[in-house]
């Protein structure tokens, strides 16, 4: 990877902020409560580029700082747990995340969070406290497949940490066009743990649980409908 990847970020100083973020939220996943990966073995024949990861939702940012701590984690031999926290020297860089422009411009942590890897885009369904009904955004679709050409990205088809809500269709405009693998991650016990804006905790000693699936083949990946049933279904919490 060139010193600047293709958000701009200097390559550097995005990972002493990833590794700052992960030393200072070690203790919340690792001691205070317990962090369970399941299918990390799914991870390691991954290649370094073109992975896209859906996941249910549930916090704003804890999912996704948790993600970033299992990917170090399980590249450094931790198969189970975050193990010891010296995966935090050997950071993967080249990862991404899917956001909603008015939550990463929100205040002073969501703008510094962004810098971690966040591809903003604008929803289509909402606007702050509004419904609203709108097209996406092309750009916003380039910058995506940008970040899969540069590593893995993480997105949420639920698009909000409300429970059960319905999956948008734009996610499979993503995975038609750009062809990545598709890994299915389910995460639980997030809500109960951290509040959904921010990294405060609610309470401590509780299990926490992300657990990846084998990649995805879709049955018939020229329906956007029959391939969002295939992934609600897959991240689908039991």
């Amino acid at each position: 990877m060139s010193q600047r990847d293709f958000l701009g970020a200097f390559v550097p100083l995005k990972y002493l902020l990833m590794a700052t973020v992960g030393t200072l939220t070690y203790p919340g996943f690792a001691l205070l409560n317990r962090l369970h990966i399941r299918g990390g073995e799914h991870l390691l024949s991954l290649p370094d580029r073109g992975v896209l990861f859906v996941s249910n939702h549930q916090t704003y940012f804890t999912d996704v700082i948790a993600l970033y701590h299992i990917f170090a984690a399980v590249r450094n031999g931790h198969r189970e747990s975050l193990g010891n926290p010296l995966y935090l020297f050997n950071l993967k860089v080249n990862v991404y995340y899917v956001a909603a422009e008015e939550t990463m411009r929100s205040g002073t942590i969501p703008r510094l969070l962004a810098y971690s890897g966040a591809v903003m885009t604008r929803r289509v369904w909402r606007e702050g406290a509004r419904d609203v009904s709108r097209t996406a955004r092309l750009p916003d679709y380039a910058s995506i497949g940008h970040a899969i050409d540069a590593g893995w990205v993480i997105t949420f088809p639920q698009g909000t940490t409300t429970p059960f809500a319905k999956g948008r269709r734009g996610v499979c405009h993503i995975i038609r066009q750009f062809r990545p693998i598709v890994i299915p991650v389910v995460i639980d016990g997030f809500a109960k743990v951290f509040r959904k804006k921010g990294l405060i905790f609610r309470k401590v000693g509780h299990d926490l649980t992300v657990r990846f699936k084998p990649p995805i083949s879709f049955s018939d990946p020229t329906n956007a409908d029959s391939m969002l049933q295939e992934i609600m279904t897959a991240i689908e919490q039991v």
